[in-house]
């Protein structure tokens, strides 16, 4: 079964570790071995700024964004064989065709944009298709879940024109690490359909990460999807990711929403803790773990590829 996964942190694992190591071959969760072993359609490659981190060396978010950027294009050029870069749904199916992994490029950290829509234009203009909007600290557009303090804050004044804009230019709204407050404004000023490119259910694990049932039931109205992620911090008490977990959160999210807004979102290179999927190369797992469960072969092409497929399709441009 193909995969498209829409959240992981590699490009920053290779740029911290200097480039000691490369997409093509690395010990980290993705490489291409590996997602050619775990049979990948697309992944969703996310650039990554600590806020607090790199003000406190002195830099700029959006320059610090660039540096990654450059490092994206390099990889996928010097696997050009094997991987390229796509924008939206005929890129998609053009790789394809050509047996090639898509590779969508995306920001996780609104503050990249400085507060700026120019610069959102600017990224756009550079292939990023998703902007995860907040991470853990507040910024020109809005307030994280990570605090509980910020739960009912909204969106800010130009997080409304982020959103507006990103629609215009036909880029991906990602909710994830977004306030509860701030999930509700983007469901009410988006025209088109969002995602929460890696979070699960807080029903069955209390996390102000992951959505509850009602914002579930919104994501699924608005035609958006939600990626499982793959952290244990976000699936169970325990201190391994388990499988059986990924599927729990699956089943809840598919008895609350409907099988249409369940994808695929690992946080893979974003994990810290053991996970019984040690990699990409062994997302069979999941595939295998889902048909033991009794879900069709339609509902788990669905949850692989097909849902985020859809949203790729009415979204990007």
């Amino acid at each position: 079964m193909k995969i498209i996964d829409l959240h992981c942190d590699t490009i920053l694992r290779l740029y911290m570790d200097k480039c000691k190591y490369s997409l093509k071959d690395n010990p980290y969760h993705v490489d291409i071995s590996k997602l050619l072993k775990g049979n990948s359609m697309a992944q969703f490659f996310a650039l990554f700024v600590h806020l607090e981190e790199i003000k406190e060396l002195g830099y700029k978010p959006y320059n610090s964004t660039i540096k990654l950027l450059d490092l994206f294009n390099q990889e996928i050029e010097k696997n050009s064989d094997t991987i390229r870069i796509a924008k939206n749904y005929t890129d998609l199916e053009a790789n394809l065709a050509d047996g090639k992994i898509s590779a969508f490029l995306t920001i996780e950290e609104g503050g990249a944009l400085e507060g700026s829509i120019e610069n959102l234009k600017s990224f756009y203009r550079q292939g990023v298709r998703l902007i995860t909007l907040t991470w853990n600290f507040p910024n020109e557009i809005g307030y994280p879940n990570y605090y509980e303090e910020f739960t009912n804050n909204g969106l800010t004044t130009f997080g409304i024109e982020v959103v507006e804009e990103m629609n215009r230019l036909g880029m991906l709204i990602d909710v994830s690490h977004l306030s509860d407050a701030g999930f509700y404004d983007v469901i009410k000023h988006s025209n088109k359909p969002i995602v929460a490119s890696h979070s699960n259910a807080r029903s069955i694990k209390d996390h102000s990460r992951n959505l509850t049932d009602d914002m579930i039931k919104a994501l699924a109205e608005k035609g958006g999807v939600m990626g499982m992620n793959f952290c244990v911090d976000f699936l169970s008490d325990d201190n391994i990711s388990r499988v059986e977990d990924i599927v729990a959160h699956i089943k809840h999210i598919y008895n609350t929403g409907g099988i249409d807004v369940v994808a695929c979102g690992s946080d893979f290179d974003g994990i810290d803790s053991e996970l019984e999927i040690k990699d990409f190369g062994e997302m069979d797992k999941l595939v295998i773990a889902l048909a033991k469960k009794g879900f069709t072969e339609a509902e788990i092409e669905k949850i692989c590829n097909g849902n985020a497929k859809r949203v790729i399709k009415e979204v990007l441009k």
